[in-house]
């Protein structure tokens, strides 16, 4: 999968990764309640979670839910628990994704629910009373003297505003005005992003199109007819400009807090700003910072008066997020010591303080958004003297997961259905979901692989996970054994990608994304006898020429491993080929790099992902050659590297709308390359939104004669049955076999090189036909046996047959 782990603009609006349940986007703390919101549920609607004392700790007692609201269904795509906010025996509750229309717009509201007996009730839903599609309105909220206020980012193309509301008397609210920017602010400024109310002021962020504009904070007041005017636009000087400048706002004793997440190289600042009594002016007087600057660290993503101190998030500090304590003297009106605080049982990426900092002075409550690959959790802090513990992490609950399938074939009904999965001429022998495999919370699969013992001929599948590496006798596929699991290097960093292949009966493993990772080499012959299984593994041997890398490539003639993807540390060759001698398994030793760099985005020659061969197709001028073919972002990519010392590029070849040039897979005569685009499906769904193309038909299949070597001809486009993301594909024989994401394996005849026919598929997410990165990421189809793995991303891994002997001319 090639979409981006940590885009940095996005990273300064959410500082979470991509995917998730988000389980901590926001909470509060009350009488001896806990409030944690799970903004997006995989399985079930979105869910408010009610925590209460129990045993010394936390437990959970009961859960909210958006109600059926005007013929509104609540499901898991209706953010409901954007911000909670506790009003004495009232909840006020944002939901931004009420009413959606066909073209996803919504206008979202705020939900009232009162106190009844030791619960909370539905009352009423509260929004303006004239407010089109598109405003997403209840992102952000601030309560204070007797009015609330609430955003509407969407409003006016994204200018955004925020509806004040007071008090009727009744126990309700109405509606008594609406803020907006001003005639200056441009389109996609977001103003409203973050609110903060104090002393009759009213500060809001303005993130304003965070990856070209500077960003911005508002402070409005009233004047004496009642009406709010802006009292000031605080904007960055040109150092901090495109560092989500107004991601979140503050205040501190009259004293106006503006973060700005990304400046420094995204190590952050908070910017203090006085008012002067004398002109009414707000000049900055202060930058506050961490005081050991972490790049990467974040500092400023949330912000929280705690008595005496300022609490900061940062939830890139020391790779699993820290809160800053900063001393606050009012009197003398300065920030003095500061202390880090950490949550508990943290991995990289956890994003510890990166959402929101919850207290009611006795406890504290601190998210981690980033935690179990974005599950997310909340860490509980007690005052202890004159500090504060980290006590209990809360979780939320897992996602529903799919059961074993095992002991009997299920066959592909005449209905066209395997179990609940759709089907044509593919059958289940077996399925493992992730958790039976060794994943942990939140866990998925991507790469596969398999070894045939060729002392034993037992078969054994090696599923990659985002935490590690499952080894499963498939031996008899309707039984499968899983034998145990290969963890992720200690302390690099669980991600999405994780790529395995075999040479001489050892399995070479990489993770992109994971920081100091390296390749893990381990020898598959322990395999053979492993005594109370599942066991847990360490690798042999540990490669530390790279850090981490997208994919590994092995040409088993010529005894050679390519790290592809390669960053984060060690020799990167740019993110080219990166060449090891592995004809000793155990002891891999670097010999050389290529780059094409009139390929890639940026030029280096980066490779997402290749096929080495000793080449023996129809160009005989590079016969008996060693041959790369590279899936370069933008292009394929041709070289020569019999000589690592001095590779050789032989050719490169664009092709008409490229999205991301991702992998592909040579014929067994070598004339032909199947390729796949994983980005180009995405491209043109985007591209038809905005009227500006056709729709696809399907599934675009990139069809390469390379029968000559020095210049490669792309001599069809084949669109498949269904229009979905394609990824991995492979070939044996004259069938090629395609994970499509969540149209899953779909398995081609190509007999006809150039006009390939679907002959049977077999659909791992039947639930979902969307255009997203999901389900089906690879397979694997070259065992004796006839099995297929394949693997589906948060489903788990499936053990399939092809069962037609025939091919349908």
């Amino acid at each position: 999968m090639s979409e981006p782990r940590w885009l940095l603009g996005l990273v300064f609006l959410v500082a979470v990764p991509l995917q998730g349940q988000q389980f901590g986007a926001w909470a509060t703390v009350d009488d001896d309640e806990i409030l944690i919101t799970e903004l997006v549920s995989l399985t079930k609607p979105a869910a408010i979670h009610v925590f209460e004392r129990s045993g010394g700790g936390w437990a959970e007692t009961g859960t909210l839910n958006l109600p059926a609201i005007a013929g509104h269904e609540a499901g898991g795509g209706d953010y409901f628990g954007r911000f909670v906010i506790r009003d004495g025996e009232t909840l006020l509750i944002g939901s931004t994704a009420i009413d959606v229309n066909a073209d996803g717009q919504s206008d979202g509201g705020v939900l009232l629910y009162r106190r009844d007996g030791d619960g909370w009730t539905f009352d009423s839903l509260l929004r303006p009373d004239d407010i089109p599609l598109g405003v997403s309105f209840g992102r952000f909220a601030a309560l204070g003297d007797d009015q609330l206020f609430v955003t509407g980012l969407g409003d006016n193309e994204s200018r955004g505003a925020v509806w004040v509301f007071e008090r009727d008397g009744q126990g309700g609210w109405r509606e008594s005005g609406k803020i907006t920017p001003g005639p200056d602010a441009p389109a996609n400024e977001f103003f409203g992003w973050g609110l903060d109310f104090d002393a009759g002021r009213l500060i809001a962020g303005a993130v304003q199109n965070y990856q070209d504009g500077p960003g911005a904070a508002r402070i409005f007041s009233r004047d004496e007819s009642g009406q709010w005017i802006q009292e000031a636009l605080l904007e960055p000087d040109s150092l901090y400009r495109r560092t989500a400048f107004g991601q979140t706002v503050g205040w501190l004793d009259g004293r106006a807090l503006v973060s700005a997440i990304g400046a420094d190289q995204a190590r952050g600042a908070v910017f203090v700003y006085d008012r002067n009594a004398m002109t009414g002016d707000w000049d900055q007087s202060l930058v506050l910072t961490a005081y050991d600057r972490q790049q990467g660290g974040l500092f400023g993503a949330t912000l929280k008066r705690m008595g005496d101190e300022l609490w900061v998030g940062a939830p890139g500090a020391d790779g699993g997020g820290r809160v800053y304590r900063l001393a606050y003297d009012a009197e003398n009106d300065r920030f003095g010591d500061a202390h880090k605080l950490a949550g508990l049982e943290q991995e990289p990426g956890d994003g510890f303080g990166g959402s929101v900092i919850a207290s009611d002075g006795r406890v504290a409550v601190v998210s981690q958004l980033g935690d179990d690959f974005g599950l997310g959790s909340a860490v509980i802090l007690t005052r202890s003297g004159g500090g504060w513990t980290p006590a209990q992490k809360l979780l939320g609950p897992d996602p529903m997961p799919l059961e074993a399938i095992a002991g009997a074939e299920v066959k592909c009904g005449d209905d066209g259905k395997a179990d609940q999965f759709d089907c044509s001429n593919v059958e289940i022998e077996s399925f493992l979901p992730v958790s039976a495999i060794g994943g942990g919370r939140g866990s998925e699969t991507n790469d596969v692989w398999g070894w045939t013992d060729p002392q034993t001929k037992r078969e054994y599948a090696l599923v990659g996970r985002r935490d590690g590496t499952s080894f499963i006798d498939i031996t008899d596929a309707l039984s499968p054994v899983y034998l145990g699991d290969l963890p992720k290097t200690p302390g690099s960093q669980g991600n999405a990608w994780r790529d395995i292949k075999v040479y001489r009966d050892h399995a070479y493993i990489v993770a992109d994304g994971a920081g100091q990772h390296g390749m893990q080499v381990f020898d598959l012959t322990r395999l053979r006898n492993v005594p109370n299984a599942p066991a847990t593994f360490e690798p042999d041997v540990l490669y530390d020429g790279i850090a981490s890398a997208h994919n590994i490539v092995i040409n088993e003639e010529s005894g050679t491993a390519y790290a592809v993807g390669a960053n984060s540390g060690g020799e990167t060759c740019g993110g080219g080929l990166h060449m090891i001698d592995i004809h000793e398994p155990e002891r891999p030793t670097f010999v050389g790099c290529f780059q094409d760099t009139a390929t890639g985005f940026a030029k280096t020659g980066y490779s997402h992902d290749a096929q080495c061969v000793d080449y023996h197709g129809p160009d005989a001028e590079h016969a008996g050659r060693e041959i790369c073919f590279g899936s370069n972002e933008t292009a394929l990519s041709i070289a020569d590297v019999t000589d690592k010392e001095n590779p050789v590029k032989l050719a490169s070849a664009e092709y008409p709308n490229v999205g991301y040039t991702h992998q592909g897979w040579l014929t067994e005569d070598q004339r032909y390359f199947f390729m796949d685009d994983e980005g180009d499906e995405s491209q043109n769904q985007q591209l038809v939104q905005q009227g500006q193309a056709e729709q696809m038909p399907g599934t675009r299949t990139l069809i390469w004669d390379v029968s000559d070597l020095d210049d490669p001809v792309m001599v069809k486009e084949h669109f498949g049955e269904t229009l979905t993301i394609d990824h991995n594909l492979y070939i044996k024989g004259n069938l090629m076999y395609q994970s499509n994401y969540v149209s899953g394996l779909r398995i081609l005849d190509i007999s006809d090189r150039e006009n390939p026919k679907e002959v049977g598929y077999f659909d791992t997410v039947p639930w979902d036909e969307s255009i997203v990165f999901d389900g089906s990421w690879s397979n694997y189809p070259f065992f004796e046996s006839g099995t297929i793995v394949v693997s589906s991303g948060k489903e788990g891994v499936f053990f399939l047959k092809y069962r037609r002997p025939e091919l349908v001319p």
